[in-house]
């Protein structure tokens, strides 16, 4: 029995494998963009787990500190210290900004942890190189996606600060990475103002304040240059303590929201990336639709090249059962051969993407069965063409 398959393969083996190639470009385009969005929600859960947090102490009425802004005072982590269950707490700010190194900038989430408290929550979790910063000014921690090394100087704000350390898979929700400083160097980055500004805040208060004494002149004029505010507390309880007891006594007693694990991945997953999920999604569907319109105009194509072969089949008594599988196996063999080349070249480039992409085993085995599935649908209308041959086009001229 002849097979249409190997005998296109056999004939034709250059155009059957450039053809397969082609088409594994487009299911590599494919499985890429699911490896994006697998990688965005990655990216969530690494922030959340590199925190050591259990909860997230911010301001009240808000979701930050990540999904919008948040500010705190910064003794707040000794009352929320002092609540049953509470295991260790801690003050830190986020402030995503550019940071210019070795004359080129890159953008990154700027983290203020309190230097003087080791292994606190907010701290990195696992260093590739180097130490962890032990000065309170002016020493860094960055992730190793920053392309700095030890030793080396970076700028905040016109500020010089030394690489002392290097951290791995240490980024925001964006996929920027984090760079580490001590708490009241990234108090005064995030909060400060420019020599004008304050200029005129000091004009001002010297205006309104003329008739009071000098002390109380001198303490308004520390308070206004002071940055008493973090972003967030970052709370890790007690083995065998539930979180959300302890958001409770947050929001009973200080008055503030208190955020468990659970709650911050749905704002960092549901809300945060959510219209980029479903634009994902979106283009899935489209690129889906096309590779099913690309496969069945190839096979449609090479069936029409052999009407004269499927003639002198049915001429012989061939089954029309027959004829359709030989075309149906023809297409899933193209399928295939597209999803291995796809799988083998997204892998290859995924490296070379400024965002993490990840590739799961889960998504290649569905997307090898939608593959199949879609090559299998795409060949129904040249299994249809086939069928109408007229046996008489086969000694026809």
């Amino acid at each position: 029995m002849i097979s249409l398959a190997g005998r296109d393969i056999r004939h034709a083996w250059a155009r059957f494998v450039l053809t397969g190639l082609g088409l594994g470009l487009l299911i590599g385009v494919t499985l890429t963009m699911a490896g994006v969005y697998r990688g965005m929600v990655d990216d969530g859960r690494v922030l959340l787990d590199n925190s050591g947090a259990d909860l997230w102490v911010v301001q009240r009425d808000t979701q930050g500190p990540y999904a919008e802004p948040s500010s705190v005072r910064d003794d707040l982590y000794r009352s929320v210290q002092a609540l049953p269950g509470v295991a260790d707490a801690a003050s830190v700010t986020y402030l995503t900004m550019q940071v210019q190194a070795d004359g080129r900038e890159f953008r990154a989430m700027v983290v203020g942890i309190d230097a003087s408290r080791p292994g606190a929550p907010g701290w990195p979790p696992r260093l590739v190189a180097g130490r962890h910063i032990a000065q309170a000014h002016d020493e860094a921690v960055v992730d190793a996606a920053a392309g700095l090394l030890p030793g080396q100087v970076l700028h905040l704000r016109g500020e010089p600060y030394t690489v002392v350390g290097q951290s791995r898979r240490t980024v925001s929700s964006g996929g920027d990475p984090m760079v580490f400083i001590p708490l009241r160097d990234a108090q005064q980055a995030q909060f400060q103002r420019d020599d004008d500004a304050v200029d005129q805040d000091r004009r001002r208060l010297d205006a309104s304040t003329r008739d009071a004494p000098a002390a109380v002149r001198e303490a308004l004029a520390g308070a206004q240059l002071a940055h008493p505010f973090v972003n967030a507390v970052l709370v890790r309880v007690q083995p065998g303590v539930a979180p959300d007891a302890v958001a409770a006594d947050v929001r009973r007693w200080l008055r503030h929201e208190a955020h468990t694990r659970e709650a911050m991945e749905e704002i960092l997953i549901g809300k945060l990336i959510a219209t980029s999920a479903r634009q994902i999604a979106l283009f899935l569907v489209i690129l889906a639709v096309v590779s099913a319109a690309i496969v069945a105009f190839i096979i449609y194509t090479m069936t029409l090249g052999k009407l004269r072969e499927i003639a002198v089949l049915k001429l012989i008594g061939t089954r029309d059962r027959t004829i359709g599988w030989m075309i149906l196996q023809q297409s899933l063999l193209l399928g295939a051969v597209g999803f291995a080349s796809g799988r083998i070249v997204a892998g290859a480039w995924a490296p070379a993407f400024p965002k993490f992409v990840l590739l799961v085993p889960e998504d290649s085995a569905l997307g090898l069965v939608l593959v199949l599935v879609i090559c299998a649908l795409a060949s129904l209308v040249s299994i249809h063409a086939a069928l109408r041959v007229d046996p008489a086009d086969a000694i026809g001229g």
